[in-house]
């Protein structure tokens, strides 16, 4: 027979997973196609290994950094907003609390529940926190979803770098003949174990998760790739 335990059951949801894998995905990706493509764009100019190799650690240290800013700033002003919107809500409920209910439990009674349960819970709900409330329910501001801006800089630099990491070792050993093979080769593997990683971590379809990275990624090598070939050559 079952029996019951006072132990709470807490599920572990996708969604809590989003602060973090979002930007972990987005560095990896771009970490690993920019630099994949740039050097294979300068490998198909006609290029020595020497210089595909430099080209790849400039790409590396320069994206890790241009990743880790632009997270930064990006959601510093989503933080901002967010600042700016709390600070609103909380003027209202200082100054005009019965109308701040009565928006609350507006927003309830849309959602399904009767005018009178909707009052009673936004009363029980602002009873206990007011502003987390309509912050959540009203401006959709949560604790999964709130702005973390240093946390969002350092997973976009660290993925970056850990994703460019593989197109630079290979041109470190392959002979620059054998580079746009090698690195293509490798990259696109890489890919694979990206979309399927950031698909299990977020609880999507694997094989439609590998093939969009596959895709893309094979998409802006090919075309860096043939810019290399069409501008090395005319020089």
């Amino acid at each position: 027979m079952d029996t019951v335990t006072d132990q709470p059951h807490h599920a572990v949801h996708y969604v809590n997973r989003v602060g973090w894998l979002r930007a972990t995905v987005l560095g990896a990706n771009d970490g690993i196609v920019s630099t994949a493509s740039l050097m294979t764009g300068i490998a198909a100019s006609g290029a020595d290994g020497q210089t595909i190799l430099l080209t790849g650690i400039a790409a590396l240290v320069a994206g890790a950094m241009s990743m880790a800013a632009g997270e930064y700033v990006s959601v510093s002003a989503q933080s901002d907003t967010e600042r700016a919107d709390l600070a609103k809500e909380r003027h209202a409920l200082a100054a005009q609390p019965d109308e701040e209910w009565a928006e609350l439990r507006d927003i309830y009674v849309e959602r399904g529940l009767t005018p009178d349960l909707a009052g009673q819970v936004a009363q029980q709900l602002m009873a206990a926190d007011a502003l987390g409330a309509h912050a959540r329910d009203e401006l959709g501001i949560s604790d999964i979803a709130t702005a973390r801006p240093v946390q969002a800089a350092l997973a976009s630099a660290a993925s970056f770098a850990v994703g460019a990491a593989p197109p630079v070792l290979v041109a470190a050993i392959v002979p620059a003949g054998s580079a746009i093979v090698a690195i293509v080769g490798l990259c696109l593997l890489c890919l694979a174990l990206l979309g399927y990683v950031g698909a299990r971590l977020g609880g999507a379809r694997v094989v439609r998760s590998i093939s969009r990275t596959l895709f893309w990624g094979a998409l802006a090598m090919a075309v860096t790739a043939g810019a290399g070939h069409l501008f090395g050559a005319a020089i």
